[in-house]
């Protein structure tokens, strides 16, 4: 009988550990994959580096046509033991003597020398017991170190250039430790452009990351390569018949990763007359480096001719980290391409992916955009363009924020639309970092420029018209209005005029860098006597370091913003020109001058979930708020399959983020789940409805804080042995707690739970509430909620979290007489309303 009663305790247990979930706060990361990407047609295997990697099972990648499996998991190696040392050397050497052999002219030569090493060389008794030893020394676990037979004599020198010659000896990095191999498959049909890929292992689904598919040929570095594309390593200087290795042929996509002070250098021949476009990806790969200053791998690229003098170099395009190079070949010949990072530095997730080819390349387009559902052709200008005319798709509905690109090959240019995800119909401020061309870009051999961004708006539209430099030459507009424009040179002041009656709200606002204009604006809005009522030069959104723009990969944001109440009835006066006093074809601007519209915009963090089916998990929803709209919105899960639900989904009236959970259902689907959440809230008098994005919240610079855009806000349900007892609240929501007193909160389970035990501590609370006086009861327990006398009047969610406590033992397995404490996570939100005396 006690037995039983053991058993039925344990299995309650483990129904209260199913109901909330595990509490893991070792979510598994990875910092970067190597390569970043692969070419169509092909079949690669890429290192994804990381923490809490082990029991990767799955790999999961956004859209069709690439497909990923898992090869294995390789632990951190810390140190290569002077055994383990002797025994890769010995094992690349029989690799290299297999590669010698099929030289030309190397076979006899070769073999003979080792017949009679093996003569002189017999091993004595003490050797043999020496041998006998080194077999039981295992071979550690690197990437380098897979499929070690198949490698050419240049990879043997790439590894160990690598393995035993490293330039820096650093304390390892954690975070970036361990490895998992992944085989890629890419469809020849895949289409080109950026993927999301996550793993899915023991402890959940890890973060999004950038894996691009290309058309290029693609090659990988091999080291040594710092001082030029081709350097002999010096155990292969004497090998006579050693072939000369080739320049690359273009075009070709260079994949590489930079160490602390490395240089890499690749050597291709070039033709006189190519307009070549030399395009690195780093920063786009990796956004941000939480622990490094600027915050990302800021590469430079340098040219070099066959006599070594340097021809061109870029360290950024324009006010992109990543730098694009443009050259004309002067002469046929060789040259060399140089990459590396700004200031030496280096390491694993310094992930680098440079096409050179020519390719075609947009430096600039006009205009920015369109209204939805009136046909608009831009001009384009740029390298390589077989056309000076790009057709901008403005169908209604979708996102406000597109991209399209220029393709080769057809008559008049056609531009495809990118697929931007995560908002509905007329909705503004799109989301488009992961982003795939959905126009069919691979047949025919045909070329695609670099995507190029733009604006879909309801608002009519007009195109600024010169002279309109002062209040005199002002271009007069009727509200609302977007101007298409663009400061054309120097000194260039774009000057318009509107009538305003006294208490109108009026905002001005410049869609420029958002749609990769290098304009760096700077808006006025004065009287009819020249009396400046409001000026902007950057507008952000911040909450203490947190970045709240809606693209997330904006660091200078250099769009200017003002919201104005016009004094008096009148005529008024919007100028705009470039702070930074410059100018030119490329420096486009969509100028929206409209009576304020409340708005708002939804993410939710973070975009990837893992979590046993019953379990329980906090996330994040962030407003973003526009033009003063300040007000409730609801929000809920949009078309979820049976069995999900989200608790707390309110953000508050004057609050710009809550803390929600998501529960999982008791049985775990086959495959992750993308879930919609959306956002509702009256607005003047109408219902206004807004799909939330998902991202992540990514550190910067060991301060500052990035909402980064995903493509799908992604649910990994993990079984589950053990049903899940559902725990709810119990009574009315939101639980009122007057300041300075206290409320009492009853949960309840919809089964029989063991509660006896459990100790209860509020998860990250708003300051002021506590709790308090925990009591089991029959199906549930109760607790009491109390606020400080001073406490702010505020609406939020609780999170309440359950710990169970236990006696831990050492080594031996004995009691040590210390208490520990295990989280058994957390229940569904509470929402809660201070309520003042």
């Amino acid at each position: 009988m006690a037995s039983i009663r053991r058993m039925m305790f344990v299995v309650l247990t483990l129904w209260i550990t199913a109901a909330w979930g595990q509490s893991n706060t070792r979510e598994p990361h990875i910092g970067y994959l190597y390569p970043g990407g692969g070419q169509q047609g092909t079949v690669i295997q890429i290192s994804a580096g990381g923490q809490y990697l082990n029991g990767a099972s799955d790999v999961y990648i956004s859209g069709r046509g690439v497909h990923g499996s898992v090869v294995k998991y390789i632990k951190p190696l810390r140190n290569i033991q002077r055994e383990q040392r002797q025994l890769i050397q010995t094992k690349m050497k029989e690799v290299r003597n297999m590669r010698l052999d099929e030289l030309p002219g190397s076979r006899s030569r070769s073999s003979k020398e080792r017949s009679a090493k093996k003569v002189v060389d017999r091993p004595a008794p003490a050797e043999k017991e020496k041998d006998a030893k080194a077999e039981e020394v295992k071979m550690p676990d690197h990437p380098l170190l897979y499929d070690l037979e198949d490698k050419s004599l240049r990879e043997l020198a790439h590894i160990s250039s690598v393995l035993f010659f490293p330039r820096n000896k650093l304390q390892m990095n954690r975070q970036l430790a361990e490895t998992v191999l992944i085989e890629i498959t890419i469809d020849p049909d895949a289409q080109p452009g950026s993927r999301e890929l996550r793993l899915a292992t023991r402890t959940g689904l890890t973060n999004p990351m950038v894996f691009q598919v290309g058309l290029l040929p693609e090659v990988r570095e091999l080291e040594p390569n710092n001082r030029q594309a081709y350097q002999v390593p010096p155990n292969m200087a004497r090998i006579r018949n050693l072939p000369r290795e080739r320049a690359l042929e273009l075009p070709v996509l260079l994949n590489g990763q930079i160490m602390p002070g490395d240089v890499d250098r690749f050597r291709f021949r070039a033709t006189k007359g190519q307009q070549l476009v030399i395009e690195a990806h780093a920063r786009s790969l990796v956004p941000y480096l939480a622990d490094a200053v600027p915050g990302w791998f800021q590469a430079t690229l340098a040219l070099y001719d066959a006599g070594g003098k340097e021809v061109a170099f870029a360290d950024d395009y324009r006010f992109n980290p990543d730098p694009v190079l443009f050259y004309r070949i002067p002469e046929n010949g060789e040259y060399e391409l140089e990459i590396r990072d700004s200031i030496y530095r280096g390491r694993e997730d310094f992930v680098y992916r440079v096409a050179v080819s020519e390719q075609p390349f947009i430096t600039q387009m006009f205009p920015l955009g369109g209204r939805a559902g009136v046909e608009t052709v831009a001009s384009i200008d740029g390298w390589n363009l077989a056309g000076t005319e790009l057709p901008l798709d403005t169908r209604p509905g979708g996102n406000n924020i597109r991209q399209t690109a220029f393709r080769t090959g057809q008559q008049r240019a056609l531009g495809g639309s990118l697929k931007a995800g995560g908002f509905g119909d007329g909705q503004r401020d799109g989301n488009y970092p992961q982003a795939a061309l959905e126009a069919d870009t691979h047949s025919g051999g045909q070329q695609i420029s670099n995507p190029v961004t733009y604006a879909v708006d309801m608002l009519p539209e007009c195109n600024e018209t010169e002279s309109n430099n002062t209040p005199e030459q002002a271009q007069p507009i009727e509200l609302p209005k977007i101007i298409n424009g663009r400061i054309a040179e120097s000194g260039d002041v774009d000057t318009f005029r509107f009538n305003g009656r006294a208490g109108d709200k009026i905002v001005a606002e410049v869609y420029g860098r958002r749609l990769n204009s290098p304009l760096d604006s700077l808006l006025r809005l004065t009287d009819s006597s020249g009396k400046v009522l409001k000026w902007n030069d950057d507008h952000v959104l911040k909450d203490s370091h947190l970045h709240k723009d809606v693209m997330g990969l904006i660091t200078h944001h250099a769009d200017s913003y003002l919201l104005a109440e016009l004094p008096k009835d009148g005529n008024y006066y919007v100028q705009l020109t470039d702070t930074q006093n410059h100018g030119g074809g490329a420096y486009g601007y969509r100028l929206r001058v409209a009576p304020a519209q409340g708005d708002f915009a939804l993410r939710v963090t973070p975009s990837s979930v893992g979590m046993r089916a019953g379990g329980t998990v906090p996330i994040w929803v962030h407003a973003l708020r526009k033009d003063g709209f300040d007000g409730e919105i609801k929000v809920i899960l949009k078309d979820a399959p049976a069995g999900f639900e989200l608790c707390g989904g309110r953000i508050p009236a004057g609050r710009d983020r809550v803390r929600v959970t998501l529960t999982m259902p008791s049985k775990a689907p086959a495959r992750p789940v993308a879930l919609q959440l959306e956002g509702r809230a009256n607005i003047g008098g109408h219902t206004v409805k807004r799909l939330a994005v998902a991202a992540d919240n990514v550190m910067q610079a060991f301060l500052y804080r990035h909402l980064v855009p995903a493509k799908d806000f992604l649910i990994l349900v993990q079984k589950s042995r053990w049903g899940a007892p559902p725990v709810e609240l119990a009574g009315n929501i939101p639980v009122r707690i007057p300041a300075g007193g206290s409320a009492r909160v009853r949960l309840k389970a919809a089964r029989r739970a063991n509660f006896k035990g459990l100790q209860l501590q509020l998860n990250e609370p708003p300051e002021g509430l506590t709790i308090h006086d925990v009591t089991v009861v029959p199906n549930g327990l109760t607790f009491q909620l109390k606020a400080e006398k001073d406490i702010k009047h505020i609406a939020d969610n609780l999170i309440v979290e359950a710990f169970r406590e236990y006696a831990a033992k050492g080594k031996d397995g004995k009691p040590t007489g210390q208490k520990r404490r295990n989280s058994m996570g957390v229940f569904p939100a509470i929402p809660i309303e201070i309520v003042l005396r």
